[in-house]
Order: structure tokens, then sequence, then C-alpha cells
């Protein structure tokens, strides 16, 4: 809530009904994370917005506001993730900028919803895979790194640049080992590999991902099965990159075949090799910035594009971490 000092109050019209439902969200949710957001009261009569509090914060809420009412205008719809990007832009004094994630559709998903960037570091990446053989993407949950990888290698693949999607990750993490697991190959493996079925089927939906796994246009493979492959007209990705080792990752891109490109995810801060091990992550991103054809992203907690309060969990830990180091 704002404060009782110093409080202006401004108001907004929205002309069209359909345009209002879309910017208040179900139950008034997006208008709620205005106002934790940017610390502000939000009250909605109608159509009508009335905001109240400190000026500079007022005059963000109504900039934001206005873009929504633009973009809604056009056809597009928005979830609170937008909202959330939205607040980022608006304290980060980048929103000229917030009509411009939307002016081009990556593709769309199974249910036939455009997906789009989120955030300007999300669409940084996203020209870094299209420039170069071999992209970073670097920083903390949330930011999308995984799902966006995967957007970028379906869309590929329906445009025939690319003969199949390989996705891996390192399937050994927190000293545990895969062969004191149940089950054969797939069942061991699988649970380490979740997030990345996960953004599969949100993209093209649990029926066509799994036939393309049973024709192999698809592989889901720990990085262990990567050795002494040469991957061609592929769209590869490894994911969770932090907890490969130093030869894990030499063995990884230069896996790299004609015709293919590469994406390497992962966050340093989470780090769970066994015996504290020297990550292939750290050691790659100082080696290999000045290389062609190489391109490194960092996403930060400004990045993230889930719940406002996981940017804020991200910051608290990594200040707790500096305050350590002190």
């Amino acid at each position: 809530m704002a404060d009782n000092k110093e409080q202006t109050k401004k108001s907004i019209q929205i002309n069209n009904p359909q345009d209002a439902v879309n910017i208040f969200g179900v139950n008034d949710s997006n208008l709620n994370l205005i106002e934790e957001g940017l610390n502000v009261e939000v009250h909605a009569f109608g159509e009508q917005i009335d905001i109240v509090g400190e000026s500079s914060d007022v005059d963000k809420a109504i900039a934001l506001i206005n873009k929504l009412i633009k973009l809604s205008t056009s056809g597009i719809t928005f979830g609170s993730a937008d909202i959330v990007s939205g607040l980022k832009m608006a304290e980060r004094g980048t929103l000229d900028y917030f009509d411009d994630l939307y002016k081009e559709e990556l593709l769309k998903d199974f249910s036939g919803k455009p997906v789009r960037v989120r955030n300007f570091g999300q669409r940084q990446y996203v020209n870094a895979i299209r420039h170069n053989d071999i992209t970073f993407g670097i920083g903390p949950a949330g930011t999308g790194k995984t799902y966006v990888a995967v957007v970028m290698a379906v869309a590929a693949l329906k445009q025939g640049t690319v003969q199949r999607i390989v996705l891996t990750r390192p399937a050994v993490e927190a000293g545990e080992s895969l062969g004191f697991l149940p089950g054969d190959l797939k069942e061991k493996v699988d649970p380490y590999l979740r997030p990345i079925y996960d953004a599969l089927y949100a993209i093209m939906g649990a029926d066509h991902t799994n036939r393309l796994l049973e024709r192999g246009v698809i592989e889901v493979a720990p990085l262990a099965y990567m050795r002494g492959r040469t991957l061609d007209e592929s769209f590869v990705i490894l994911d969770e990159a932090q907890n490969t080792t130093r030869e894990q990752m030499k063995m990884f891109l230069t896996r790299l075949g004609f015709d293919s490109k590469m994406i390497v995810n992962g966050d340093a801060t989470q780090i769970d090799l066994p015996g504290h091990g020297r990550s292939g992550l750290v050691q790659a991103e100082k080696i290999l910035q000045n290389l062609p054809h190489i391109e490194f992203v960092n996403f930060t907690s400004a990045d993230v594009v889930r719940h406002p309060v996981v940017a804020e969990i991200i910051d608290a830990y990594d200040d707790g971490a500096d305050d350590k180091e002190k």
C-alpha cells in the first residue's frame, strides 16, 4: 500500500469494456500486481481506474496502463507474467520498449496461443540464438532460459532448418548415482529431465511430443550419452549446465556438427557438483568469451517471469551471500 505522505491521485479511463476485462485480470489480479509492484493503491470503478500514491509511482502506473490499453486494442491478451514484465520495465525506465516485446511471435503453442519473449533479457537471448552457433544463457531460475530455448528449437524444427532436437542435462546431481535408482534407463533419467519435458508439453502438447520422441525427432538423454557423437542438423540444448564438470562441458561443446545450433543454460549460483567440483559452465564463461560464433547472455533477477516474490527471494539470497563473503 502507498504511504499517506505526499500522495497524488490520478485517474485513467478505459473506453472499451473488453479491454478493461483484459487489463484488470481475473478478480482484478493484474491491478493487484500493479499495486504491489509500484507501491500504489489502485481502485477500479467500471472502466475507470483511480491510482493513489507518490507522484513518481503513480506516473509509472499510469504509463504502464496506457501501454496495456494500446496493446489490448491491438488484440494482445495479458497474463500475470506480462504485468510483471511491464512493472520491471517501468522500474528500470525501459517501458518505452514494452510494446516491442509483442511485435514478434516466435511460434504458436499447441493450443494456438502466440509465444513471445517476456522481457528485454529474453529478447537479447533470442537474438543471440539466431545469430550464433553456440549461445550461453546464464542466470537465476525463473528467467525462462529453458522454455525460450525449447521454443527456439521447436521453431527451427518446424521451419526445417534442423532435422532433430537433442535435449540433455547432467543426470547425476547432489552426489546421487543413477545406478541406485529403480527402473530402466528412461525411468532413471526422466526425473532429472522433467523440466525439459514440461517445456515440450507446454509448447507442443503431450501427444505430439511423445510421437516425436518415439520417432527420434526429439531426443532427451543424460549428458553422458553425448560422448562420441557428432550432432549435424540438430538443435542441441544443455540445461543445468552449472552441474557439468570441465571435462563434460568440453565434451559437449565439441559435439557441434554442421548446420546445428547449441544452447547452454545454467545458474552459477546453484552448483550441485559433489565434492564442490569445479563447474564447466564457470570455466566456459571465462575462456570462451571472445570466440566468434559464441555469445553469452546474462540474466538477472529483473528478468524473472515468475511470481514477483521469486525475484525478491533471489535478491535476498544474493545479498546474504555477499554479506557472508564480507
